[in-house]
């Protein structure tokens, strides 16, 4: 009693002493990883095999068999006693410590994905079209790879500790949600800035339990968004977001939490929402929004009509931001829901394919083909900017929940509560766009060190794959009799999860700070 143990191979020990203490003493067998419980039952032992623990967990403890009788005569009868309830008490520990111990039974981390020595090529148009239709169809994959990016070092299970957020053995990307009765840190009431049809709360939606969490990494905390030290942190510096209306999603979170503190002055120089600048002179810091949701130059084949295909050229950069970004010490560059729509491809002035395009003699392609060549193209033209000095954050693919049909088909997301970390995994297509993502970011960072530009990975997807309660669904706007509308289960309501994402990138500014 009282002695317990933490080193890895060293077997428990147990004994019955005089039919009066049942000592257990458990650890883990780091080896077998097979954690066990082990009961003498007289001179004959048995092993109880529990799932597997985390490292190093360690358990000591005595239960005490009263006895109001210790005559010699007695003395056997407790030991059948004794015998009889070990088998109760190895089944009453192992439901206790299963529930207690759940989150660190699960599969390999989404954020170990795409070691350096496991890039796979691309494939061509003609495979990668095979692998489009097969994706369409298959059932959704385990996600059991690694990954190798610059600065995201995964914490290895047999390696886990707690330690400090900032410290950058710290995944903060790897974890689960836990309950946080403090949320949200705002409201539609005291946020100008919530797009409506976020606004889910002004709109009717009748649950709030999906407000109540928080991210919670393996090994480490992750502290709730402190306005004031945000601010104090970006004094003097810019923030710019590049991409579709998700990235505005995230802006406007971050405006509404540091709304705690002080409003910004919108100086924007258009009055549409797509790119927006605002400005928080107190601190001198101002943050803009630029509309690029193919991140590459685009335009409509019929003006006037959003539905028809559009024209990417996919070796060209989208001049509303690759001019306008150089003199920002943040940006973070996201895209990902428009590469599903019809497209026609471009290289080099000249139609190489298209993505659901009817015209004859031209080469069906798939949206894993553009989105490569979009990063790429967005990367290379970052790392070719004479005077950019700044940190670029690569914000991963944050998936959509359609359920029971796509978004014009009936799809909705009902959930109001998130999923557990075994409870969901990426389809194949998001999966495919993710490793993209991680590709063309390893691509970046190794030219990027030529000419010292910083380019991080801000990785989104395993937190917000298991959130399809923060959705607005039907509650971004009111209803309307013979209307029907499509439900949203793309974009986050406002307050909501995506709140968790300016938790995130006040951790890897403050990382970036502690570099200088």
């Amino acid at each position: 009693e009282g002695r317990q143990y933490e080193f890895p191979h060293v077997l428990l020990k147990s004994n019955l002493t005089h039919g009066h203490n049942l000592f257990i003493e458990f650890t883990y067998l780091q080896l077998l990883k097979v954690p066990f419980f082990f009961f003498h039952k007289s001179t004959s032992p048995f092993l109880l095999l529990l799932p597997s623990l985390p490292h190093s967990f360690s358990l000591s403890f005595s239960m005490n068999f009263q006895d109001l009788d210790h005559s010699l005569g007695k003395l056997q009868t407790r030991k059948k006693n004794a015998t009889k309830i070990a088998p109760f008490v190895a089944l009453a520990i192992l439901f206790t410590l299963i529930p207690i111990y759940y989150p660190s039974m699960h599969p390999k981390k989404l954020s170990q994905v795409l070691s350096s020595s496991s890039l796979v090529p691309l494939p061509d148009s003609n495979s990668q079209h095979q692998s489009n239709n097969s994706s369409s169809s298959s059932t959704t994959q385990q996600i059991n790879m690694t990954k190798s990016v610059d600065d995201h070092v995964s914490v290895a299970p047999q390696e886990a500790r707690i330690i400090n957020s900032t410290d950058e053995k710290c995944d903060l990307f790897s974890g689960e949600w836990v309950e946080n009765q403090e949320a949200p840190y705002y409201t539609n009431m005291t946020c100008f800035t919530i797009q409506e049809h976020q606004n889910c709360m002004k709109y009717g939606r009748p649950d709030t339990d999906f407000l109540k969490w928080k991210w919670k990494p393996d090994g480490c905390e992750l502290p709730i968004f402190d306005a004031h030290q945000f601010l104090e942190l970006v004094r003097g510096k810019s923030l710019a977001f590049v991409g579709d209306s998700v990235a505005r999603n995230h802006m406007q979170s971050l405006i509404c939490l540091l709304s705690k503190v002080v409003y910004p002055i919108d100086v924007s120089n258009s009055t549409d929402q797509e790119n927006r600048r605002w400005e928080y002179r107190d601190y001198n810091f101002n943050m803009s929004i630029f509309w690029a949701p193919y991140l590459v130059k685009a335009n409509k084949t019929e003006p006037n009509n959003i539905y028809q295909p559009f024209n990417l050229y996919l070796d060209e950069p989208d001049e509303s931001w690759n001019t306008k970004i150089q003199d920002f010490d943040y940006v973070i560059i996201s895209s990902g829901h428009w590469f599903s729509r019809p497209t026609m491809f471009f290289l080099n002035h000249t139609l190489v394919g298209c993505l659901f395009c009817s015209q004859p003699n031209v080469t069906q392609m798939t949206s894993f083909f553009s989105y490569q060549k979009a990063f790429h193209t967005a990367f290379q033209t970052i790392n070719s900017l004479k005077n950019y000095k700044g940190v670029t954050f690569l914000r991963t693919f944050a998936p959509s929940h359609f359920e029971d049909g796509v978004w014009d088909k009936g799809g909705d997301c009902v959930r109001t509560t998130p999923f557990k970390r075994n409870e969901k995994v990426l389809d194949d297509y998001s999966l495919e766009f993710y490793k993209i993502q991680l590709q063309e970011l390893t691509i970046a960072q190794k030219q990027g060190k030529m000419r010292n530009l910083k380019f991080r990975l801000f990785d989104a997807t395993q937190a917000m794959l298991l959130r399809a309660d923060g959705h607005p669904s039907k509650y971004g706007h009111w209803p309307k009799p013979n209307v029907t509308f499509s439900n949203d289960c793309v974009h986050w309501c406002l307050p909501g999860p995506i709140d968790v994402w300016n938790d995130f990138l006040l951790e890897l500014m403050k990382r970036e700070e502690s570099h200088r």
